[in-house]
């Protein structure tokens, strides 16, 4: 049963309001099922956003954050758990491990880098955590782009579709995890 689901996204809210709307969106739904949320542990942009939303809903929520990075993304102070670790190695694998699943919403270089090492471990069979790409507005669409370019130019050793289920909207979520709609 998916308990704990990590949310990947932006220190910052990007520049389409629909980023902080959909975000908003699933804070509510995962307090709403009881899901706890892991995340980057900050308090701005969308990762804040997140964060106040599932506790807005009476949700769990769970940072982990490195040191140096406590004060740039301003360290939640009104979470369930706050772990600060050393560094972006160690956060990264405790997210995975405190994980069942994974949500990645907009964001920049770093967001990246956590869908591309989560989906790099689900390839290698470290794990096979479901992990879902919320396109919203179209914000993926080149990286959609650029991952079948990857798998016709002969660069994956399977389908990358057999790992990232894509998402336009909150609502794709709750079906993909096959939850009931209440």
């Amino acid at each position: 049963m998916i308990s704990r689901i990590a949310v990947f996204c932006g220190s910052k809210s990007g520049n389409n309001p629909l980023y902080q709307e959909h975000t908003i969106e699933i804070g509510k739904w995962m307090a709403a099922k009881k899901l706890t949320l892991i995340y980057g542990g900050g308090n701005i942009g969308l990762m804040g956003t997140i964060a106040n939303s599932v506790l807005e809903g009476g949700g769990k929520v769970v940072g982990v954050i490195p040191e140096v990075l406590v004060q740039w993304e301003v360290g939640h102070q009104s979470l369930t758990e706050l772990h600060v670790v050393a560094d972006m190695h160690v956060r990264k694998k405790m997210m995975y491990e405190l994980c069942y699943a994974a949500i990645i919403l907009p964001g920049g270089i770093g967001t990246l880098d956590e869908l591309f090492e989560m989906l790099t471990w689900n390839s290698l069979k470290i794990h096979d955590k479901k992990i879902i790409l919320l396109n919203t507005a179209g914000y993926y669409n080149h990286l959609i782009k650029h991952l079948d370019v990857m798998e016709t130019e002969g660069f994956l050793h399977e389908t990358w579709k057999e790992r990232l289920l894509i998402a336009t909207s909150p609502k794709d979520i709750n079906d993909f995890f096959g939850m009931d709609k209440s």
